[in-house]
């Protein structure tokens, strides 16, 4: 079995618990404004790498993700692009006693039975999912991220349905996703879901701009500065978090 890849990192310290390697899968259908890997939205390019070469480079880093607690983490791009991939790689990796997390906007979550039996499969080894919940008012999803957001919220639900852990991420955007108002209604939302074992708010940066530049792409947050202080932990206050 082999996944489409377009890198790696060995000792990840932001992607779940402890230190992970994080891969990063090619292919993504979401167009974040913000985004800071463009160069994983074509799902034509990256990598095929295999299950086994995976595991085989993963077991060198063992010793330090058991001794942080940490795992794997499968970023993107978007992981649940490629189902069959993660469940080839997970079943391995539970054999090996490593934990495992997916990092997901849920973008192309679907109710087809086909997905749907394949995504029920990949919760029974997947110890923890990271959900970036992007925006919580449907309009402005569009606007920030080109796709309604009616399937991600759906997904979360499942995923509280189903008892799988979760991390809910919000990225912080002046101007875009910071109003207080929605702001206090995907508090509400989060607060309907049974299985959320953290809440983070991530403060937009500018660190991915220069691969826009580099795709010669128009960056649509030009001009906009990451939040001020006050304002993140304004919306640490509303959603919540300690």
């Amino acid at each position: 079995m082999e996944g489409r890849i377009h890198s790696v990192e060995t000792s990840g310290m932001v992607d779940g618990p402890g230190i992970r390697y994080v891969i990063f899968t090619q292919g993504c259908l979401l167009r974040c404004q913000y985004c800071h890997n463009p160069d994983t939205w074509d799902r034509d390019k990256g990598e095929l790498t295999s299950v086994s070469s995976l595991v085989e480079d993963i077991k060198k880093y063992t010793p330090y993700m058991k001794f942080s607690k940490g795992g794997v983490t499968v970023s993107g791009g978007e992981p649940l692009l490629q189902l069959d991939f993660l469940i080839a790689l997970f079943k391995e990796l539970k054999k090996l006693g490593i934990h495992t997390t997916i990092d997901s906007s849920g973008g192309c979550y679907s109710n087809n039975s086909a997905f749907q039996e394949k995504l029920k499969e990949l919760f029974k080894y997947t110890d923890l999912f990271l959900v970036d919940l992007k925006h919580i008012d449907d309009a402005k999803h569009r606007v920030l991220t080109g796709v309604s957001n009616k399937h991600i919220l759906e997904f979360a639900k499942q995923l509280s349905d189903a008892e799988v852990p979760v991390w809910i991420r919000h990225v912080l955007v002046p101007g875009h996703s910071d109003d207080e108002q929605d702001l206090e209604k995907l508090s509400s939302f989060i607060k309907t879901l049974n299985n959320v074992e953290k809440i983070e708010v991530l403060p937009y940066h500018k660190m991915g701009v220069y691969k826009w530049e580099e795709l010669g792409l128009a960056y649509p947050l030009e001009g906009v500065n990451p939040p001020a202080e006050e304002s993140v932990d304004r919306a640490k206050e509303i959603l919540g978090i300690q």
